[in-house]
């Protein structure tokens, strides 16, 4: 299939040209003089590869980059600046927006074909690598998933075989009971296999620098209020309101991590201080700002790991399966970490057996006027 190439530049000898060339070269080529009608065309056609002048009246080379990428069909589109030697010094601040290349006019052809070859061989490499690690975790899913799902069907299966062998004899309150235990297997295999499909999408967004820039544009206001709203319906599910413990020192700030991934680590964080810890001993969830960095800290009292256990901590694995009955496919502190890392803060774990654990997590913020 022809490869599909955007010029997007307000000098029209420059489309023309550079137009004409990659279309000897086999490309179909779509042109537009501004901006606006750039990220429309992309918008529409959705280009293989988009080259962009810097410099043009109303939507300038920038704002095209920031507005392709928050475009659903172009997050990852390769996109080169073409630039004019004087604006060469200024480049740092395109390839940090996201831009792939740039290109410095005039320019040859060879020059420019060479860019662009450039960009179909590291996006071929890209690709393989995010297929090798989606099919590596496809590898583990194979061998995981049968069982985790088996065990929790089982559960299913034994409750819906007792309520269908005692029918006649079994009480309102016993089948009551019953049912709720099949809602909780359910809503465990969800999450289970929710899980799975988290973790094969944050493999992909590691392998791409694209995705990451797209994934760190976001944020959340009021980052603590959102951890009590969370803290309260995870303590309810355990019947555990009473054991929470939670200071909000941290008010007027957004933390630089979308409302879903900062969901998603809180949940799994103190989900995993209630589940692995004893009813009435107490969960301590606090926050601060310390060198300009936004910390949450969730602690408990429940049975800790060895620093084996923690140096050792992998996607698909659990802890002291044979002693303990867990529940999930242990994903969930990976993904925390993995996500708390793809935005550029740290994660760190203290924890000791039958002691406890303390996970202490950073973000970047932002003031809130």
């Amino acid at each position: 299939m022809m490869k599909k190439i955007l010029v997007i530049d307000d000098a029209e000898y420059i489309l023309d040209s550079t137009s004409t060339l990659l279309r000897f070269e086999g490309y179909e080529v779509f042109t537009a003089s501004d901006g606006l009608t750039g990220v429309e065309i992309a918008s529409n056609v959705t280009p293989d590869l988009i080259l962009c002048d810097i410099s043009m009246p109303g939507l300038d080379g920038y704002g095209v980059l920031e507005k392709v990428r928050n475009l659903p069909n172009t997050t990852t589109t390769p996109f080169i600046f073409l630039t004019a030697l004087t604006e060469k010094k200024n480049m740092r601040t395109g390839m940090e927006k996201g831009a792939d290349d740039y290109i410095v006019k005039p320019y040859t052809r060879n020059e420019l074909i060479a860019a662009i070859d450039a960009q179909w061989k590291r996006h071929t490499l890209i690709e393989k690598h995010v297929q090798d690690k989606v099919d590596k975790v496809g590898k583990s899913v194979i061998y995981a998933l049968p069982h985790e799902f088996r065990t929790v069907l089982n559960e299913v299966i034994n409750s819906a075989r007792y309520i269908n062998n005692s029918a006649d004899e079994i009480e309102t309150k016993e089948v009551k009971e019953l049912a709720g235990d099949i809602i909780s297997s359910a809503l465990r295999l969800i999450k289970i296999a929710e899980n799975f499909l988290f973790y094969v999408s944050l493999e992909s967004i590691i392998s791409s620098p694209q995705k990451k820039t797209m994934l760190r544009s976001f944020s959340t206001a009021e980052p603590v209020a959102m951890i009590e709203d969370i803290a309260h319906l995870i303590a309810d599910k355990y019947v555990r309101r009473d054991d929470l413990n939670i200071l909000n020192n941290v008010i007027g700030i957004k933390a630089q991590i979308s409302s879903e991934s900062y969901h998603k680590i809180i949940d799994e964080l103190i989900d995993n201080a209630l589940r692995f810890s004893e009813k009435g001993s107490k969960i301590f969830i606090n926050s601060w700002i310390e060198d300009n960095l936004f910390y949450i800290s969730i602690k408990d009292n429940g049975r800790g790991m060895s620093q084996e256990q923690i140096s050792s901590i992998a996607a698909l694995s659990q802890f002291d399966r044979s002693v303990y009955e867990q529940q999930g496919i242990g994903l969930g502190l990976v993904i925390a970490k993995k996500l708390v890392e793809l935005h550029d803060g740290t994660f760190n774990i203290e924890s000791q057996v039958q002691i406890g654990t303390e996970v202490i997590f950073s973000l970047h913020f932002d003031k809130v006027n």
